[in-house]
This record gives C-alpha cells, structure tokens and sequence, in this order.
C-alpha cells in the first residue's frame, strides 16, 4: 500500500474542498492515486450532500465582481450573483464567501446565459435539436443513430450556457454544479445559486 504523505493530502483537500480525514481515507482507498481519490469524493460528498441539500436555503450573500485589466481604467464587466444556504453562521465564513467570489469570476470568463438546463425555453431547445439533427443528415450518419448524436450535441450545448452545466475554469474535472455540491457536503446545509447578472459596457 502506497505511503500518503501530508502534502498529498494538502493537494486532494485544495482541489475537492474535503476535510483531512475525508482526503486521507479517499488517497488510502484509492492507494495513493490522486484522481481516483477524488473520483471517490465526489461520490462521497454528493451522497452526503443529499442529506443537507433538502433544506430551505434562504440566506446568504450577494457577491460582486468588478474586472478591471488596466488599473488606470474604469472597470467596463461586472457580475453580481446571490449564493443561497441556510443560515447567516455559514453565510459569514471564509469558505462560503470565497465560493461566491470564485464563481463570480468563472462567470465573469465563461459568460453563461442560463443558471440550470431547465431554465432554457423549450421553444429553443427544439431549435437547437432541429439542427443537431439536420446537421447529422447533411453528414450523411445513419438515421438510427441521429438521437445519440442530438443528445451529445444537445448536452454539449447546456454545458457551454447553464452556468451550473459548465465546467469550472480552474479545474475542469468539475462543473460548477460540483462545487457547489462539495460545499453542501463541506458546510452541511444547502449553497445554491439563486441568480446571476452579466453586465458589460455596451453589449
């Protein structure tokens, strides 16, 4: 069996926002592979965030983001988005605060359209299928196969609008979904975004 040593553990809990214990025992079951370590986090902590993410989530914080690439100029792209958990307690710490922020900036480079798939109008979901099968037409691929095709290309399309379909831009073996089921399992209450605006000058 692989030694873990402290820093590995450091690694796993920087990257899946586990506690010592939780990274520790996910490297000893995964004998000291990093990415099958958090492949068994990811399991873990979206199953014990099932037992939290029931709850009402009505407090927490609106968190802004304002980019500003040259100092000497106004900032012309902001967003601003409310992260939802439980109670004020989880709402003042560091952790919930930070997720706020990080999710700010993914928002701010990812420019998502839409917060989940469901919050995209039917009406453009046909669209979008109309045309993924029309294109598996004019390409000539088999009529039997053209649903798989769609699906592909339909679930590559709400990951690149739903914010919570998107991958994270610091490390995209997650979605932004993930995160925020880690931090459920993390604070043990629910964190959902709520909302999110995208402003930026003249568009």
């Amino acid at each position: 069996m692989a030694e873990i040593k402290a820093a590995e553990v450091k690694a796993l809990r920087d990257a899946t926002g586990a506690g010592m214990m939780e990274a520790k025992r996910a490297l000893t079951e995964a004998d000291g592979d990093i990415e099958k370590a958090k492949d068994i986090l990811r399991v873990q902590l979206g199953a014990k965030a099932g037992k939290f993410s029931a709850r009402a989530a009505e407090e927490g914080v609106v968190e802004a983001y304002l980019h500003t690439p040259d100092p000497n100029l106004p900032a012309k792209l902001g967003v601003m988005i409310e992260l939802n958990c439980a109670t004020d307690f989880v709402a003042k710490t560091e952790r919930f605060r930070d997720l706020a922020k990080a999710i700010c900036m993914h928002i701010s480079f990812a420019r998502p359209v839409y917060l989940t798939r469901d919050d995209v109008p039917d009406a453009e979901v046909q669209r979008e299928k109309e045309i993924y099968e029309k294109q598996a037409q004019a390409e000539g691929k088999p009529e039997k196969i053209w649903p798989k095709i769609v699906e592909g290309k339909l679930n590559a399309f709400f990951a690149e609008t739903c914010l919570l379909d998107q991958k994270w831009i610091r490390d995209d073996s997650k979605t932004i979904g993930d995160l925020l089921v880690e931090a459920t399992a993390e604070l043990q209450e629910p964190v959902k975004v709520r909302r999110f605006s995208y402003f930026k000058v003249g568009v």
